[in-house]
């Protein structure tokens, strides 16, 4: 993982540690590049916690080891022969499969937005550090969502608008079924807040915005925060740069 360094990814959820796991965190590895693969390998397999349990050159063998290897998380990349990354995201993600990394350079916001979309869980940019890359492994794992905000920001500036066509009106008719306090939760989503902060800046205890956040994600038909939050900004909740 070469290149300058990286501001840390947000992890929209509980702080690090908050669960700990008895088994280890397992994780598929797909990259048409056997040395990412190789280099990725080499640097969760130092970690006590993380097992890799099998590696995929394209996203068809990614879809089909995850059915057989039931990972915990995909590392997963766009570009890739054949089935390309953002199809075996929507797959893999369609029948709540495990949750997806995408791992990614930072030229294409388009494929971001797409894999947002497609049910990704994350992303973390390829010239980060080893530390970023096991500590993202660990927040999907958790079942939180983890946004680089560089790269959040760049995809909410170029596609954050109000949803149009025949999937906005039920999103739009489910957002209206938020309380105002589920609406000022979805807000602070929105922002990267953690659980912890959200408390602190409603003045609510972390259980009730626990509450709170499932229910918001409930409502919205989302499957986990990451997809709340492009749904917040596609509706209008909030706005790029506001």
């Amino acid at each position: 993982m070469n290149g300058g360094p990286a501001r840390p990814a947000s992890a929209v959820g509980d702080p690090a540690g908050s669960e700990r796991r008895d088994a280890p965190i397992r994780v598929v590895l797909a990259d048409d590049h056997q040395l990412v693969r190789s280099g990725f390998r080499v640097i969760l397999d130092l970690e006590d916690d993380i097992e890799v349990v099998g590696e995929a050159a394209d996203g068809l063998q990614a879809v089909e080891l995850t059915r057989r290897a039931a990972p915990d998380v995909v590392l997963m990349d766009v570009e890739m022969p054949g089935l390309d990354g953002l199809e075996a995201t929507r797959r893999i993600t369609a029948h709540d499969g495990p949750s997806v990394l995408i791992l990614t350079t930072f030229d294409r916001d388009d494929y971001l937005f797409a894999a947002l979309q497609a049910g990704a869980s994350g992303f973390l940019l390829k010239n980060g550090s080893p530390e970023e890359l096991t500590e993202a492994v660990r927040v999907l794992a958790r079942g939180d969502a983890l946004l680089a905000p560089e790269v959040t920001r760049r995809v909410i500036a170029a596609f954050g608008k109000p949803a149009m066509g025949a999937g906005g009106a039920p999103a739009a008719r489910r957002l209206a079924e938020l309380t105002a306090r589920e609406h000022q939760v979805l807000v602070e989503l929105a922002s990267g807040a953690t659980n912890a902060e959200i408390a602190t800046r409603l003045r609510l205890g972390e259980t009730t915005v626990k509450t709170h956040v499932s229910r918001v994600l409930m409502k919205l038909g989302a499957r986990d925060r990451t997809q709340a939050v492009v749904l917040a900004y596609e509706l209008g909740v909030v706005r790029p740069g506001g």
